[in-house]
């Protein structure tokens, strides 16, 4: 078994390291990708392949402390209002440079607060995407839910939308805790929500919870993860909380003497997964957790498990378009992220021009070193035949990539000339062992915590 100390001596109590949900990361986006560019990755699209559809929502009702992502607060609807007309406006743009005949097999709505927006604004949404295209058969609509956000009249209005998927955030439901990070959510306020969503026939759930939060112990954790089982989610993430406040600075309201201590971070990561194992959740990937015969278990037993900018998922989708402020899209020829700033996003969809500002066109090593991370992160292992067949690596590239991983590693990967594997053992230590594999070595400072 791997001890502390050797953990230690491989610097993963000291790592900052990518959660590499794309490769290269954000970080490398550079203004080398235009407008113009994305367009004509749209237009060559193939209608017989379905895409991913992505829609941000950047506002909330109250911003949350411990949140690193790009988000707004608002008291009133009137912003929100106005960013929807401008989601409709981008999705239009959209409607003339996708390929006629284009199918949606997976639609997301993320931010933010997806379900600030009222009854009638997320009818009037999902009726501008249902005129960019209709759903592929079968199809994933999913929704980010806040439970202190939700109701009945939204909950008609997703259901009619179509949304078939439901993810709700959870954190940490010890009083304490909640307080510290700026996050109240009762318990009986997400049952609530998640008795709601299943009497509208909402039977695919998903839940975040987060380790590494101020004053959590051992025993909170458990506590709160034994709460969250009662919920009988079909899916869990288990995030470590990553402390950024040169980043968002909203955290700088976080104590951090209270933060567990790395070793102490790794001791709750295990202590929630032993109770979601002990109650036959599949592991997935590093931190993911799926009930047996979920999709996303069965695209982990199946090898085609992938990893996007939410995580692990199943979606078999080539390409993901994405709308909305700060959103990245992923075309087969790259990456392409919209303004950051709402205010910025909206003024370039209102020109009548396609929002991007920065994004990264594929090579082919960037094609090669991205599957060998994704491989990793997804199945802890990559074989040569497979790269072989997808992008003519030899056997001797082969053995070079894994006589520099094994000797960075020693110990902790198994190397022969067939197959680059993680040792069971080795786990807590994926993101570093990826990390070998990125050309850019990003500086530590930009990620979170590798436990």
């Amino acid at each position: 078994m791997t001890t502390h100390t050797q953990l230690r001596k491989l610097g993963l109590f000291d790592a900052r390291v990518p959660r590499y949900t794309s490769y290269p990361t954000a970080p490398n986006f550079s203004k080398a990708v235009s407008a113009q560019d994305v367009e004509a990755w749209q237009r060559s699209l193939d209608p017989a392949q379905p895409i991913s559809l992505y829609i941000h929502v950047p506002f909330c009702r109250r911003l949350c402390w411990f949140c690193a992502c790009r988000t707004q607060g608002t008291s009133t609807l009137s912003p929100v209002a106005a960013y929807v007309e401008t989601l409709k406006a981008e999705l239009a743009l959209l409607k003339d440079r996708l390929p006629d005949g284009i199918r949606i097999g997976h639609l997301h709505w993320g931010g933010g607060t997806p379900t600030l927006l009222s009854a009638e604004m997320i009818t009037d949404l999902s009726g501008a995407i249902a005129q960019l295209a209709p759903f592929a058969q079968p199809y994933e609509f999913s929704v980010e839910i806040d439970p202190n956000e939700i109701d009945d009249a939204r909950l008609d209005a997703l259901a009619r939308a179509g949304m078939n998927r439901a993810s709700i955030g959870v954190q940490d439901f010890d009083p304490g805790i909640q307080e510290t990070i700026g996050r109240i959510q009762s318990y009986k306020t997400t049952k609530k929500a998640v008795d709601g969503l299943r009497a509208h026939g909402i039977r695919s759930l998903n839940a975040d919870i987060l380790y590494g939060l101020p004053g959590q112990t051992p025993e909170k954790i458990a506590q709160s993860v034994q709460q969250l089982l009662s919920l009988s989610p079909d899916r869990v993430a288990l995030f470590g909380y990553a402390h950024v406040p040169w980043m968002a600075r909203r955290q700088a309201m976080i104590p951090t003497d209270e933060l567990p201590r790395p070793e102490e971070r790794l001791r709750l990561f295990d202590v929630a997964r032993e109770l979601f194992v002990w109650d036959d959740y599949a592991e997935i990937g590093i931190d993911h957790f799926a009930r047996k015969g979920d999709g996303l278990q069965v695209a982990q037993q199946t090898g085609k498990l992938r990893r996007n900018f939410q995580g692990y998922t199943d979606d078999k989708c080539p390409t993901m378009v994405a709308v909305g402020a700060s959103s990245i899209a992923r075309y087969p020829q790259g990456y392409a992220q919209n303004a950051p700033s709402t205010s910025e996003y909206q003024k370039l969809v209102r020109a009548g021009g396609l929002p991007i500002t920065k994004g990264h066109v594929f090579s082919d090593m960037d094609r090669l070193r991205g599957r060998i991370i994704e491989a990793l992160m997804s199945d802890f292992c990559i074989e040569r035949d497979e790269l072989t067949q997808s992008f003519g690596l030899t056997v001797a590239e082969f053995v070079a990539f894994g006589k520099g991983v094994a000797q960075a590693f020693e110990g902790m990967v198994d190397v022969d000339a067939d197959r680059i594997a993680i040792r069971d053992s080795a786990r807590p230590l994926t993101r570093m062992i990826a990390r070998h594999f990125d050309a850019y070595h990003m500086t530590q400072s930009q990620h979170s915590t590798a436990v």
